[in-house]
């Protein structure tokens, strides 16, 4: 198990909480991977300006996907790594806007992600889940 996916796993059961970043208290998707950052490195690399659950499918910027650029290493589509960051497009045409570490890999893998309406928790990978990434990075 790499340092990343450890550190990320002893984030599951992190209550769902929009804009999130705090272990046991409550994460989103983007909090989860801050969160991660932190443990692993120490301060986070910019400050993240407050967001709306929506906020950049309006104007259709993959912010999501500069900022992952700005910071990790962005690695080719193909087999997933343990402790992976994938960047997943949740509706065809739509933004890229939700996040996972990869955990476990082969016929069983999973992806440690907030879900909203959830929590911080490690979900299967399946077929439905792996269509939807559209890029994928490792720590640096």
């Amino acid at each position: 198990m790499t340092p990343v996916v450890a550190v990320a796993r002893g984030w599951i059961g992190t209550p769902y909480r929009h804009q999130g970043s705090v272990k046991g208290a409550g994460a989103d998707c983007l909090g989860l991977l801050r969160g991660v950052w932190r443990e692993v490195y120490g301060a986070e690399p910019e400050a993240v300006p407050p967001y709306t659950a929506d906020w950049a499918e309006p104007g259709g910027q993959e912010v999501l996907w500069a900022a992952a650029r700005r910071w990790l290493v962005e690695k080719p589509l193909g087999a997933v790594a343990p402790g992976d960051v994938l960047l997943f497009r949740m509706r065809a045409g739509g933004i890229a806007k939700h996040l996972g570490i990869a955990g476990a890999v082969g016929a069983g893998a999973t992806f440690i992600h907030a879900y909203s309406g959830h929590r911080v928790l490690e979900s299967p990978l399946t077929a439905p889940w792996a269509r939807r990434i559209v890029a994928r990075f490792e720590f640096p």
